[in-house]
């Protein structure tokens, strides 16, 4: 019943931000400023019924709409900036261990060199 219930309303959600993307032009489509409203308004709406109808968020369905507006209405939009994301922890472990171990050996190093040059003297 809930699950029923929880399909209508989203398909009104998705009406309703449908609606209001219609007021949108072509050229505004990737303008944040322009369609923060209505798709911030689908996200409010489907979050809001889901939790209204103890279904839980975010869920299968609401993010069936996600997905769905962002490939009818969103992907041809590229960032102006590329986006950077952390490696992966075996790299980022790699890149911190590395440094780290380099210190005794280089330490060792220079104490070595230092007596090798005292010894000559």
């Amino acid at each position: 019943l809930t699950e029923g219930n929880y399909t209508d309303l989203t398909q009104q959600c998705w009406n309703y931000f449908v609606d209001l993307m219609r007021h949108v032009t072509a050229s505004e489509l990737c303008d944040w400023k322009v369609i923060s409203r209505p798709y911030s308004e689908l996200q409010k709406c489907l979050e809001e019924w889901a939790e209204h109808l103890n279904y839980g968020y975010p869920n299968a369905l609401a993010e069936q709409y996600i997905f769905q507006s962002h490939h009818h209405y969103f992907h041809n939009c590229t960032l102006d900036h590329p986006v950077y994301f952390d490696p992966p922890e075996d790299v980022l472990l790699a890149m911190i261990i590395a440094p780290i171990c380099l210190i005794p050996f280089l330490v060792t190093l220079v104490i070595w060199r230092s007596k090798d040059s005292k010894a000559q003297a």
